[in-house]
């Protein structure tokens, strides 16, 4: 759907992802807050270098004010600021923008912009975040992919209607998907909703992803984390696979 090389097309410009700039809380607080009045005002700027500064300072600060004003410059001309944007409102989740993140999920160019609505809306936990963040994680290219899988994980809380159906799709993509670190994130996101599913089929049918991904996947990272959801879920039967394949010496 999307060429891998639209995430190159911002790395003269910046290093690292929003995000990444967001550190523990302690080191946050150890470095001064922006200004959150100032830093609204230049959210308006006709200045893109002061409306990227703003939309970074919303990546850490949580001010409901910014919310609209975020959701606005989610279709800014600037890349950085739609990015910073996205990041913006990840941090400061609200359900009205929820719709504008899907729709810039479909529409935008940028797979740093992508990647950040991505991660906005799993931190929405929001059901109309499901199906967009699916097709992501079946259509777009290994990067947004990788934190498609990471979001999903959040239906945990949305409701067991959203956990189901965000099952398989995960477990198809821990199956199949060509990106080994994409697989891994897909055994973390099934082990944190297996955690609040009921002993049904469906949390059987997921248990038996984590343990085939654990005995077969050819990337000993795959293997180690689905062996990590496994053990957090703490099934019998995949302990006792793990037990039984630890004891064989594999």
């Amino acid at each position: 759907m999307y060429d891998n090389d639209d995430l190159t097309v911002l790395e003269a410009e910046i290093d690292l992802d929003p995000l990444d700039h967001v550190g523990s809380v302690d080191a946050e607080e150890e470095v001064a807050r922006p200004d959150p009045d100032e830093m609204l005002a230049l959210l308006e700027s006709p200045n893109h270098q002061q409306r990227i500064l703003a939309t970074r300072a919303f990546c850490e600060l949580e001010d409901r004010r910014a919310i609209p004003l975020l959701i606005r410059l989610l279709t800014d001309a600037c890349p950085l600021v739609r990015v910073s944007a996205a990041y913006g409102l990840g941090r400061n989740p609200s359900p009205t923008a929820v719709e504008p993140l899907i729709q810039q999920l479909r529409q935008d160019w940028n797979g740093y912009v992508r990647k950040g609505v991505v991660w906005a809306l799993g931190n929405c936990r929001d059901r109309r975040s499901l199906e967009p963040l699916t097709d992501a994680l079946k259509t777009d290219i290994s990067a947004v992919r990788l934190w498609a899988a990471s979001a999903l994980a959040q239906m945990a809380d949305v409701g067991y209607d959203s956990m189901i159906a965000g099952l398989p799709r995960l477990i198809e993509a821990l199956r199949r998907d060509p990106i080994p670190a994409v697989r891994s994130n897909c055994a973390w996101a099934i082990g944190q909703i297996c955690r609040e599913l009921p002993s049904n089929v469906i949390y059987a049918t997921a248990i038996d992803a984590l343990i085939e991904a654990f005995a077969e996947d050819e990337e000993l990272g795959v293997r180690e984390d689905a062996k990590a959801a496994m053990l957090r879920v703490g099934d019998p039967r995949g302990l006792q696979v793990i037990e039984e394949l630890e004891l064989e010496g594999f």
